[in-house]
């Protein structure tokens, strides 16, 4: 579908993918399933980190190994959904700094609103990862990225659970430069502008609201 996509086909996130997709899953499941698969994408979305090498001593003898190189990643959580793949990835990048930027989808225009924005210093310095399990209308994720661009950051990715053909072709017409990685590309939005089959709304299902 294009180049800048990343989809992430391995079995362990297909299956639990699956499990998600099913309506009765309970919260405390889907969370952690959600949690498992954010875990697994980090590790396809910094597989390009730069490193550089560092002379240690292992208990048989001194060797020189890589480290990572350079600024910490920065993650970045669209609220509230996002927070449900930022706690995934920070499993495996603990050092990481955290943006957070509270973006929700108007019902009636789909445009996105913001109402918080809290970021670390130097983004430009930083590999900003930007993440929201749902690239639906695209409507948010641009805005998203519109405004960390607009505040420094120059190496961006976007990293969702789900992703429909409408959204990847509204972020890639505003950011080319920007991949995406996710773990399903499903058939189309309906009307609400949500994605089919999808998950449902995952900020509701994360926490049990309507």
């Amino acid at each position: 579908m294009t180049q800048n996509l990343t989809v992430v086909d391995h079995p362990l996130v297909q299956h639990k993918l699956t499990l998600m997709r099913e309506k009765d899953t309970p919260t405390a499941v889907f969370r952690q399933l959600l949690h498992e698969i954010s875990t697994l994408l980090a590790y396809e979305a910094t597989k390009d980190l730069a490193t550089e090498p560092r002379n240690i001593e292992t208990p048989v003898a001194p060797t020189e190994a890589p480290v990572l190189a350079g600024k910490k990643l920065c993650l970045v959580s669209i609220l509230r959904a996002g927070n449900g793949i930022l706690e995934g990835m920070l499993d495996l990048v603990p050092l990481a700094r955290v943006g957070h930027i509270g973006l929700y989808r108007d019902p009636t225009t789909l445009n996105a609103v913001e109402y918080y924005y809290k970021m670390p210093d130097d983004l430009g310095a930083r590999q900003v990862i930007v993440v929201d399990p749902m690239l639906a209308t695209g409507n948010t994720a641009v805005a998203a990225v519109n405004r960390l661009k607009d505040g420094g950051a120059r190496n961006l990715k976007f990293v969702c659970l789900l992703t429909v053909p409408e959204g990847i072709a509204t972020f890639h017409d505003a950011h080319p430069d920007v991949p995406i990685f996710t773990a399903g590309v499903d058939e189309r939005l309906n009307d609400h502008g949500y994605i089919v089959p999808g998950i449902g709304d995952a900020g509701d299902r994360m926490f049990g609201t309507k």
